[in-house]
């Protein structure tokens, strides 16, 4: 059986939805928008693909990928059903006293 290389174990573990949750989680907890970007990236990757998810979110493949480069820019509008296309959302909690 051949190893995987990390990207391919990442895409596999990103595979269970608490798995990605969490991934995201942290993504978010650390405050690098670009981190977050990426994060989204490799769920959405995970979850049937950027084909896949450019379909659910009626935009072309091509504008996924820009959104989730390092220079992309997505709009409120366009992560929230990026996320919601993979079965998240976003929430806010109270940061503890």
């Amino acid at each position: 059986m051949p190893k995987l290389t990390f990207k391919e174990d990442l895409i596999e573990r990103l595979k269970k939805p608490k798995a990605a949750q969490a991934y995201l989680d942290a993504a978010v907890a650390d405050g690098d928008p670009t981190l977050f970007l990426e994060a989204l990236k490799n769920v959405a990757e995970a979850h049937g693909g950027m084909s896949l998810v450019a379909r659910k979110v009626r935009l072309d493949r091509a504008g996924l990928y820009r959104m989730f480069s390092a220079n992309g820019n997505p709009t409120y509008k366009n992560l929230r059903h990026v996320l919601e296309a993979l079965g998240y959302r976003f929430k806010i909690e109270k940061i503890a006293a």
